[in-house]
């Protein structure tokens, strides 16, 4: 009779854990079940399953948003910012912001112009846009070549820099009766022997790139400085190789 009644008790118990299962903290169905801006993933509340539920200039990983560690667009970096070398760096001058133009680090959309009295006192309608006098394309050049940047000790081209380089190819084929000069620099660090060594790689290397995108070798002139020209703007600055038309 006492096994009988101690049996009965253990079912009664069993049943009415089970009545009153309670849900594990964290655990979700939907996005509603979760608290603080969280969303469910696998019925787990987490930060984020994209990119877009995370703060601007963040990025989705392993549903945390994280600072991203590089770069491979401009459009990625924050505050307008440019991706240089494949890091989210300041402007330093209108070269960099394709379309743009260069303030205080920024870079923003160039004012559209159709003459100078469009424009501020300091600036010129340079191509429909104003731009800072003095600073126009190149003697009778219908559009501007970007500055291309290199990582540190370095002379491959960075996914970064692939979409000014396309943009440079198709501004050389616009003007067919000019060559360009293909200006290699380094930062300090290194031998000077070294750094115009240096220099060299990194401006063939765009010569090579360009040349498979179509541009013809015989109208672009390798030149390499290594660390004589420096920018005054710090090393990140200093490792690139500039466009001059000739």
């Amino acid at each position: 009779m006492k096994r009988a009644v101690a049996i009965f008790v253990l079912l009664l118990g069993v049943v009415a854990g089970c009545g009153s299962k309670s849900k594990k903290p964290g655990s979700c169905k939907a996005d509603k079940d979760c608290k603080n801006g969280q969303v469910c993933d696998n019925n787990k509340c987490v930060e984020c399953k994209t990119d877009a539920q995370c703060p601007k200039g963040k990025k989705c990983s392993a549903n945390a948003c994280v600072a991203p560690t590089g770069c491979k667009a401009d459009s990625e970096c924050p505050n307008g910012q440019v991706c240089q070398a494949g890091k989210c760096k300041p402007c330093a001058v209108d070269a960099d912001c394709p379309g743009g133009v260069c303030q205080a680090g920024q870079c923003t959309k160039a004012k559209p112009c159709k003459k100078d009295e469009d424009c501020a006192d300091d600036e010129d309608c340079v191509n429909g846009f104003c731009k800072k006098a003095g600073q126009s394309t190149g003697g009778d050049a219908t559009c501007s070549l970007s500055t291309i940047y290199f990582a540190f000790d370095d002379s491959s081209i960075q996914p970064s820099e692939r979409d000014r380089l396309d943009a440079n190819e198709k501004c050389i084929a616009q003007n067919k009766a000019k060559s360009v000069y293909l200006v290699g620099h380094t930062d300090t660090q290194g031998t000077e022997e070294y750094n115009i060594a240096l220099s060299e790689r990194r401006a063939r290397a765009v010569a090579d790139y360009l040349s498979r995108l179509g541009a013809d070798p015989a109208r672009m002139q390798v030149v390499p400085k290594g660390e004589t020209e420096s920018t005054g703007l710090g090393d990140d600055k200093d490792r690139r190789c500039e466009f001059q038309w000739k």
